[in-house]
């Protein structure tokens, strides 16, 4: 399962909406199986906001966040798809949008949230692009302003989702995960470090993050299905 020497070349580039291409593959099903394992989540709990997050590059968290908002809007959820990895986004190339605009922009005061959120070409789903690469990525997601921000999509939104970095390599997953209701971390066969998912783990009980579990993506023991999983934090 996990592969230490294994080395990831992380990039920004667009990412695959399996859920929009095909509904019917086997993968696009999985997508709803999380989607339903939430929603039970939701019944009990508050989950209006949640961080996808990975341990180390390369892990398929962009790929789930996409493809998780694309699932849950065509349920019928208003969705709000944030594109929070201020160092490397990869939203806008996904969906295929401007970047001129986004939450930097928003979180420097220069936009309205009304001006920063931009219409995807899927019903129910809105897109806040990453906007320009700003100097202070931390700082910004931590800001009194950050809370305002959520506190405004809430209002709007039944579910908004956070695509973030990886929560090893620097501190702003950390810092949305206490912010946010639930986070999901995803785990890749073959790429996953065994000791980096564990301090990831670690990392996001020290801000007492309320980990809702973990995706499982590229298994490859079965080319008909297993190809996602979702599970607790057992």
């Amino acid at each position: 399962m996990f592969n230490r020497n294994r080395k990831v070349k992380e990039n920004n580039r667009a990412v695959s909406l399996i859920t929009l291409i095909d509904k019917t593959s086997p993968i696009s099903e999985q997508y709803r199986s999380i989607r339903t394992n939430i929603q039970f989540s939701m019944v009990n709990n508050e989950l209006q906001t949640l961080v996808i997050t990975s341990s180390g590059p390369g892990e398929g968290k962009s790929t789930t966040s996409a493809n998780l908002a694309v699932v849950f809007a065509s349920s019928g959820f208003k969705v709000l798809l944030v594109d929070a990895d201020l160092r490397k986004p990869t939203v806008d190339k996904t969906f295929v949008l401007p970047n001129y605009s986004g939450l930097s922009t928003l979180l420097g005061n220069r936009a309205t949230i009304e001006q920063a959120i931009q219409l995807s070409s899927i019903a129910n789903l809105d897109i806040l692009t990453s906007g320009p690469k700003p100097a202070n990525p931390s700082e910004i997601l931590n800001s009194n302003r950050m809370n305002g921000i959520i506190a405004e999509m809430k209002e709007k939104y039944d579910l908004i989702l956070f695509d973030m970095p990886p929560v090893v390599t620097v501190t702003d997953a950390q810092i949305m995960a206490a912010k946010a209701d639930g986070t999901i971390l995803v785990v890749r066969e073959n790429v996953t470090d065994k000791a980096l998912l564990k301090k990831a783990k670690n990392l996001l009980e020290i801000v007492k993050a309320d980990f809702l579990g973990v995706v499982y993506n590229g298994a490859s023991r079965s080319k008909d299905k297993g190809y996602y999983y979702y599970g607790g934090e057992n």
